[in-house]
């Protein structure tokens, strides 16, 4: 990428505090129409890099370059209205309604008076509306909810107007809902109007998802930058955040609890997602159990893979085998019950209809969970 398309650059970048590097060498660029997202474990130096790119905190080595020019040659209203910055921890502001708040936003484009224009006003009321926060416009800012502020805390950076926006862990205290419209309206703005976006997320399954480029910030480097398929590669999350309990899956975006430990008392036949529940809630319930036979490339299979003391598999797209229906049988009868998921079976699975039939015999089969989990 040529560095004139870049809305934002760094060179040979170190920040910290008290003259002491926290992180060095640091690379990042981002073009207009980009998402770039820092993930990595918490005291990595994430906000550190987001304060150093907006001159709330100067950096100990290198430069930041906004289109081409080094931050500290910009104008304090020239950087207001190029870059909107919304950092975790906002400023109570006194006696303020959520209007107020938004309006602020504003301030780089008024006189000393701070008089807003027809034209002000039109952008505050669209920024509220696209963050569906229009309804709070007469109500203290001190007096909503925590998801609501960081909400109406957006519409204040976006009515700014900027080319790029740099925001520090903005789904925080937000429900699932206003995550994913928070997002998709990062999203929508990025594309019609060719923000560029410098963020921090936790969700690291949300950063999958919305992401153009994510870096990764760990032990004081930055650990891995690239494209979300570059990054979210077995086995990396897990060396990233240190992860010793648990697994988290980067085909699906997915985290999982730690497996129940002992050998398996319940043989589950599960297969296109009917399984799923039931792993989780025998994890829930700290019972540890097999399952089989599943294919590889089956919905279940890395649920089950994450969960199960024992898998028994097959290759995708081919019918179960003797092999994989005699190593099924044989971790069955070391089981205390089996639990059928399946309701009908096809030309790929019906050898499991084998297993079910011996589970029968045995008086093993149970029909529901909570025939074995009943006291």
């Amino acid at each position: 990428m040529h560095m004139s398309q870049a809305a934002l650059h760094t060179a040979q970048l170190a920040v910290g505090y008290n003259q002491k590097p926290l992180i060095r060498n640091i690379a990042l660029t981002v073009s207009p129409g980009q998402i770039v997202t820092l993930i990595g474990p918490n005291g990595a130096g994430k906000s550190t890099i987001l304060k150093s790119l907006t001159r709330q905190l100067e950096p100990i080595a290198g430069t930041v370059y906004i289109k081409n020019q080094p931050i500290g040659r910009i104008s304090e209203r020239r950087f207001a209205q190029t870059v909107s910055v919304m950092m975790t921890g906002w400023t109570e502001p006194e006696l303020m309604l959520c209007e107020e708040v938004v309006e602020s936003g504003r301030f780089p484009y008024t006189g000393r008076l701070g008089i807003l224009s027809p034209h002000d006003h039109a952008q505050v009321k669209e920024a509220m509306q696209l963050v569906h926060v229009s309804e709070l416009a007469d109500r203290p800012f001190h007096c909503i909810s925590d998801g609501q502020r960081q909400r109406v805390m957006l519409a204040r950076a976006i009515c700014q107007e900027p080319d790029i926006l740099v925001l520090d862990e903005p789904t925080s205290f937000l429900d699932i809902r206003h995550k994913l419209e928070l997002l998709s309206i990062l999203k929508d703005l990025v594309r019609q109007k060719q923000l560029a976006v410098v963020m921090s997320l936790h969700e690291i399954d949300l950063a999958q998802k919305i992401s153009d480029y994510v870096i990764c910030v760990n032990d004081g480097r930055i650990d891995r930058y690239g494209a979300p398929e570059e990054v979210f590669v077995p086995d990396y999350i897990h060396q990233l955040y240190g992860m010793t309990h648990g697994s988290y899956n980067g085909l699906f975006g997915s985290s999982e609890l730690e497996a129940p430990q002992g050998e398996p008392q319940l043989f589950v036949i599960g297969g296109g997602g009917s399984g799923i529940p039931i792993y989780r809630r025998l994890q829930r319930l700290d019972i540890p159990f097999a399952v089989g036979v599943l294919h590889k490339n089956d919905v279940d299979y890395p649920v089950a893979t994450s969960l199960a003391a024992e898998v028994i598999a097959e290759e995708p797209f081919e019918p179960i085998g003797d092999a994989a229906i005699r190593q099924a049988s044989e971790t069955m009868r070391r089981c205390q019950k089996v639990l059928c998921c399946i309701q009908q079976f096809g030309s790929t699975n019906r050898a499991n209809q084998t297993l079910v039939e011996q589970a029968d015999q045995r008086g093993m089969l149970i029909e529901t969970l909570a025939e074995y989990t009943a006291p």
